[in-house]
């Protein structure tokens, strides 16, 4: 070894090695930022494929769908518990989207039951949270409730 310097001890090896290192790294990098960029696009035109298709099935559309049917406030929570008290079972949060939709004369497509779900789960979870209702095991792979 040779010293540079009364504390520091050159080691070439090392710093090439790191070096070397540092350059494939970002050329890994650069493939995988390219690769990001193709799969982008390629779920660009697949999404226009299907607005083609099927214009309701998009996340524009799914958005445009949940701000057009928004329930006024407190109807959502009063619906859930009326679902549950009638029942004589625990529902999932699905099989009283499916009731939302029929209530309210809603076209059942999947992209809407999965949008009324999300806001009946919300519902659910702030419901549990004031102690109304309460989780009640498993029913086809879903989260059971029940009335607290």
């Amino acid at each position: 070894m040779r010293y540079v310097s009364d504390m520091t001890i050159e080691r070439p090896n090392t710093v090439a090695g790191l070096v070397a290192k540092r350059d494939e790294l970002v050329k890994l990098r650069d493939r995988l930022e390219a690769d990001i960029r193709a799969i982008t696009v390629d779920v660009d035109h697949l999404e226009a494929a299907i607005r083609i298709f099927d214009p309701e099935n998009t996340p524009e559309a799914r958005k445009r769908y949940a701000a057009m049917h928004r329930a006024p406030k407190g109807q959502s929570m009063r619906f859930v518990l009326a679902s549950l008290r009638t029942a004589d079972r625990p529902l999932t949060s699905r099989e009283i989207a499916l009731a939302w939709c029929q209530d309210r004369g809603l076209d059942a497509k999947d992209s809407t039951v999965v949008t009324i779900t999300k806001r009946i789960g919300a519902t659910l979870r702030a419901l549990m949270e004031k102690g109304l209702v309460a989780q009640d095991g498993h029913v086809e792979g879903l989260v059971g409730w029940r009335i607290a």
